[in-house]
């Protein structure tokens, strides 16, 4: 190995069990032997949460776990962590423009390694995050809650891939080529992250070599769906009613082979980092735009205009997983009001990557067809377009004002310094 690690600031003697949130991934591998070398444990046990990955990755873990001798926990938390999502999407939840995926699984991810953790008598938790990233903050808001004590080997003894894959060599860790792949891709139900390699590069072009769930946009046949809603949560695809999970599934399918749901975006981390991320989001894009559509509809331009900054604000909060936070459930309160009125049907159209609604219906619609209608002589019984005169007159005068003011006071300005400037020149001719 080229370096050694430097020894975790603790005095504890070798004693209790910890609990690895565990993918069998490079970091997460080199950490069982460092947690037992270097910070003296007696036992490592592993957990994997399922919100939604592809299978082989479990039956890598699983694998990797056996070769260890570690005993290996699964937990499925795909239905919370869908719950999540379309909670999400009554927020409109996104972050500088993509849905909140990876950030979202988080918390659910880490509540399940607490919960074995506590079922097993373990006195620690850990994770194989780097320093650099938002995961290790996520993790660790909710496992600092409780009582056990929190360890994180690759920024603790500052870690880096070369020193891992040397490391993994020499033990004869169960790992293949050190990093498993040119990129870092975290898949779950509701989005597909790819970072890393050349993409760290903002000024490279991807190939479609990175995308797994989108197709490229163009090569599909166009296609509409009716989504159905009721108080802001999708309950219904073309007039079936789906479970959340069914349904995440059912629309990353077929709105990914129009390729929608694709963002390259540069990224500002919570610790202010800048970081280039591709994602893939289908289901969320489709729903997102539906849903935002049928708000479109229903709710009052005020209502509207003041729920976008309460959706940033839980964005955020969502995005630093911190979704259990006393703010959030605040603003939480606001949108769960406003979505009592959001339920109808939205038609959107998959075509050429786009997600496009073509059509809403709602029994809360404040919308009159008759009053916007051009066809129609009056806007209502008791207003007459005529009425509308008054309004225009008012409409802008402060700003008239305040225009027309200034250009008189400049004008002022302009004849007084020209007044100056002639007493001046005439007391020059005199002399």
């Amino acid at each position: 190995m080229t370096s050694d690690p430097t020894s975790p600031d603790t005095t504890a003697e070798p004693s209790g069990t910890v609990a690895l949130a565990f993918s069998g991934g490079l970091d997460t591998t080199v950490c069982v032997p460092l947690l037992k070398e270097e910070y003296g444990y007696d036992d490592v046990i592993g957990v994997t949460v399922d919100v939604g990955q592809p299978r082989k990755e479990f039956d890598e873990a699983e694998e990797t776990a056996e070769a260890l001798g570690m005993d290996h926990f699964v937990v499925d938390a795909k239905d919370e962590f869908a719950d999540l999502c379309l909670q999400s999407v009554k927020a409109n939840g996104t972050y500088q423009g993509y849905p909140l995926g990876t950030a979202l699984a988080r918390p659910v991810i880490a509540e399940a390694i607490l919960d074995v953790a506590q079922e097993e008598g373990c006195t620690a938790l850990a994770h194989g995050c780097t320093g650099k990233g938002n995961d290790q903050l996520r993790f660790e808001a909710v496992w600092r809650a409780s009582d056990l004590d929190v360890l994180a080997p690759v920024r603790e003894l500052g870690l880096t891939r070369e020193w891992e894959s040397e490391y993994a060599e020499e033990k004869g860790l169960p790992v293949e080529g050190g990093d498993g792949g040119r990129w870092s891709i975290d898949t779950n139900l509701w989005s597909r992250s790819v970072e890393g390699s050349e993409l760290e590069d903002p000024a490279h072009v991807p190939g479609e070599e990175i995308y797994d769930w989108t197709q490229a946009p163009g090569n599909a046949e166009t296609e509409t769906l009716e989504l159905t809603f009721e108080q802001g949560e999708v309950v219904g695809l073309d007039g079936e009613q789906w479970d959340a999970v069914a349904l995440i599934e059912e629309l990353n399918e077929r709105a990914g082979k129009h390729g929608i749901g694709r963002t390259d975006t540069m990224e500002d981390r919570m610790l202010g980092l800048k970081v280039r991320e591709n994602y893939e989001h289908p289901a969320a894009t489709v729903l997102l735009n539906a849903h935002e559509a049928l708000e479109g509809l229903v709710l009052t331009q005020e209502e509207r205009a003041f729920k976008q900054q309460i959706d940033q604000r839980w964005a955020q909060k969502g995005y630093e997983g911190l979704v259990d936070a006393p703010l959030t459930k605040a603003l939480e309160s606001f949108i769960e009001q406003t979505q009592t009125k959001v339920t109808g049907t939205v038609t959107v159209k998959l075509d050429g990557g786009q997600a496009r609604p073509v059509g809403r219906e709602s029994d809360y619609a404040v919308y009159s067809e008759s009053a916007a209608s051009f066809n129609e002589e009056a806007v209502t019984d008791d207003i007459e377009q005529n009425d509308a005169t008054g309004v225009a007159k008012y409409h802008g005068f402060q700003s008239r004002l305040a225009n027309r003011v200034a250009q008189n006071v400049a004008a002022k300005q302009a004849e007084t310094a020209a007044t100056d400037g002639g007493e001046t020149a005439e007391s020059d001719d005199s002399e």
